[in-house]
């Protein structure tokens, strides 16, 4: 009885508040290239991550959230809009970098994508709402962020070595957004951490039917438990802080990753490995715990979900759906749609559509394989693999992701076959089915305008004005009543000021009453930044 009545507490206080009332410290907890199945809340018992269990228990387990795209950047793309990848033109890897990338051809150079949409970075409308946003290791959103977007944002080796408690930076009794993102379970932490101490014995892993079992395969995977152990330590961290600032009981805290996990035919694959992902949420004051949701969930539902709990109103361009707060959606969604494009140096473009335990995949580069990848060359267990299939001595199982060409067309019964190993499309049986499967892909692929239709380069130039970014005008300026009034041509775009002198921008709203000599311009997505104006008193 008590469990019901909380229950109808949360579904009223999350379901109907307002922003005056509730404003929830909302924090999430970002894991690197992991899927459900190394997580004993989904069924693996390998080992114990006290730390994300209790998280569980203290919350809502999502049993079927997916990444749009079965790798970092794009991903993480969707996360920050609330859009799918294919409709902001950020679905090949790596499209803006900060850093050298491997690339196709010398065609393919570092490119914004420009959104057709006046896309925001959701953080924006967050601080609008005198939200506090910081961002803690990594941003990397496969565009260039916009300034005004975080209060305080640091990647790699900016960051201090130890996680701060950001949100100490704030005002008092401010709200706050908090990103924490984990690098200990990343692809490359697979090598890496490799000669560190093993806290799985290799023999006692079970070695999933895709795989050889041999030591190399055992090793890997005991390294990677070994690096979720570790992460369960990072994030029992982060929750401490929180009960020390007697904060936890009062945040919502979201734990997931960004897209499946770091082996072959796991990341960067649209099979169930490469997209299916843990999703924990914890509500505010323990409300709606220990519970479990089946629903289908898609990283275009978390900005939407994030500004619901805050009590602000998702933009209408956001694609996905609020899963909890004042603006929860009425309807559940009845797809997840996933998509492939360029993976660094290799385009292979495939869609993927799950519908009741269904899933359909379509390859339209059938020819190219799947297994070439110089980054994950560097695994032992890749290396392991392609020595095995050159020998033809891998399984049938193992083999099924090496042969070449890819069949045009997947289908997958998910709870009978949850690897994915017998293809079934051309089964009469199902042949309705597939038909279905087929049509809803591509009113999709219409309704939500993929991209992926066009050549990169051809992108390219529709994005780019003479080869480069295009740039927003100048902001006009008006002077009332003592007050300093900032105004762009375009009413959508975002205008943001600092004082001379200060680091962080600050988003412009109303009109300024401030002695102090100031700079402003106007930023957007895919655009240069306006140039500065500065205003002196």
């Amino acid at each position: 009885m008590k469990k019901i009545i909380l229950s109808v507490l949360a579904l009223f206080l999350f379901g109907n508040y307002n922003s005056v009332e509730i404003r929830p410290n909302i924090i999430w907890l970002v894991a690197e290239d992991q899927s459900v199945n190394f997580f004993p809340m989904y069924g693996d018992e390998t080992i114990d991550l006290p730390n994300l269990s209790s998280l569980r228990e203290d919350g809502i387990l999502y049993e079927n959230a997916y990444s749009p795209v079965p790798v970092c950047a794009p991903a993480r793309s969707s996360i920050i809009t609330g859009m799918y990848p294919t409709s902001l033109g950020t679905h090949n890897m790596r499209t803006y970098a900060e850093f050298p990338q491997p690339k196709p051809s010398k065609d393919i150079i570092n490119y914004s994508p420009v959104p057709i949409s006046n896309v925001k970075m959701f953080t924006e409308y967050l601080r609008k709402n005198n939200y506090y946003t910081s961002n803690y290791g990594k941003e990397d959103y496969n565009f260039k962020k916009t300034d005004g977007s975080w209060d305080y944002t640091c990647t790699g080796g900016s960051c201090s070595q130890k996680l701060e408690p950001l949100w100490r930076e704030r005002k008092k009794d401010q709200p706050f957004f908090a990103v924490f993102n984990f690098g200990i379970t990343h692809e490359s932490q697979v090598w890496s951490q490799g000669d560190k101490e093993l806290y799985v014995n290799p023999d006692e892993i079970n070695v999933p039917p895709i795989f050889p079992d041999t030591a190399e395969v055992r090793k890997d995977l005991a390294v990677n438990y070994s690096n979720l152990i570790r992460l369960d330590k990072q994030i029992g961290e982060i929750i401490d802080l929180l009960k020390k600032d007697n904060l936890y009981n009062n945040s919502v805290i979201f734990f997931y990753a960004d897209h499946g996990g770091p082996f072959p035919r796991f990341k960067r694959a649209l099979y169930e490995t490469g997209i299916k992902v843990p999703l924990i949420i914890k509500l505010s004051k323990n409300l709606d715990y220990n519970t479990s949701n089946s629903s289908l969930v898609s990283f275009i539902d978390y900005a939407p979900t994030v500004l619901s709990l805050a009590g602000i109103k998702p933009p209408e361009y956001m694609q996905g759906k609020a899963l909890l707060g004042k603006y929860k959606s009425k309807e559940k969604s009845e797809f997840i749609f996933s998509s492939s494009d360029r993976f660094d140096e290799h385009v292979d473009r495939s869609r993927a559509i799950i519908h009741r335990g269904f899933k359909y995949i379509k390859h339209f580069n059938p020819e190219i394989s799947r297994t070439n990848n110089a980054y994950r060359d560097n695994m032992a267990m890749m290396k392991n693999m392609k020595k095995l299939w050159a020998e033809g001595k891998l399984g049938k199982d193992q083999a099924h992701w090496f042969k070449n060409p890819k069949p045009l067309e997947e289908m997958y019964l998910l709870d009978e076959d949850p690897y994915e190993l017998n293809n079934i499309v051309n089964d009469p049986k199902y042949a309705n089915k597939v038909k279905f499967m087929q049509e809803s892909l591509n009113e999709w692929i219409i309704k939500t305008n993929d991209l992926g239709e066009f050549n990169e380069v051809d992108l390219i130039n529709k994005f780019l004005v003479d080869g480069s970014q295009p740039k927003l005008s100048p902001l006009n300026v008006d002077y009332k009543d003592g007050l300093v009034f900032l105004r762009h041509d375009d009413n959508d775009i975002t205008i943001v000021w600092r004082k001379i002198g200060e680091q962080r921008w600050e988003i412009y709203s109303s009109g300024l009453n401030t002695q102090n000599n100031i700079e402003a311009k106007a930023v957007q997505i895919g655009y240069e930044d306006s140039e500065i104006i500065k205003i002196l008193f």
